[in-house]
């Protein structure tokens, strides 16, 4: 979605920075600036924010039980955030838009930590919010994604997937 964000917000900018350190390779310190935010922002504080935090910041960590973790906060704040909210963040975005990709990493967490009913049930909740992904290249990573994770999950394969997003560098 290529839509203009709705209005500035200083919390989203700086996770966006962070973000983009760590996909530049410098893992180590955007999870501390990550860290830092985290604080800031409070378990209580903007479901929009914390979502969107804890769901790179589970990117940032090598171990599944550490991502485990973020992915579960990224989820619950998910559930937490209303439509008004992510429009007036972002015009083109929505909260079903979110889910997919909520449940895709919580499905490859439990899969790796060798949870598979809790993975299946994770993946099938992807597969059922996949049809809100766009039709654009991001959309065809998730799908693609979804479709690898639900093999594995088949396989009982705990290893890492070499397209997994993120590093713990």
């Amino acid at each position: 979605m290529t839509t203009a964000p709705a209005s500035p917000d200083p919390t989203m900018e700086a996770i966006g920075h962070a973000v983009a350190e760590g996909r530049a390779g410098n893992g180590a310190s955007a999870r501390q600036k990550l860290l830092g935010l985290w604080s800031a922002i409070g378990v209580t504080g903007d479901p929009l924010h914390r979502c969107s935090l804890a769901h790179y910041l589970a990117d940032l960590y090598e171990d599944p039980a550490q991502a485990l973790a973020w992915d579960i906060r990224a989820l619950d704040a998910a559930d937490a955030m209303t439509e008004q909210r992510v429009q007036e963040h972002h015009a083109g975005l929505n909260i079903a838009g979110f889910c997919p990709s909520l449940h895709l990493n919580l499905a490859d967490n439990y899969r790796r930590l060798g949870s598979f009913e809790a993975a299946t049930k994770h993946i099938n909740a992807a597969k059922t919010h996949a049809p809100s992904l766009s039709q654009d290249p991001y959309g065809d990573l998730l799908r693609g994604a979804i479709q690898e994770v639900a093999e594995a999950i088949a396989r009982r394969d705990r290893s890492r997937r070499a397209s997994a997003p993120g590093s713990a560098a």
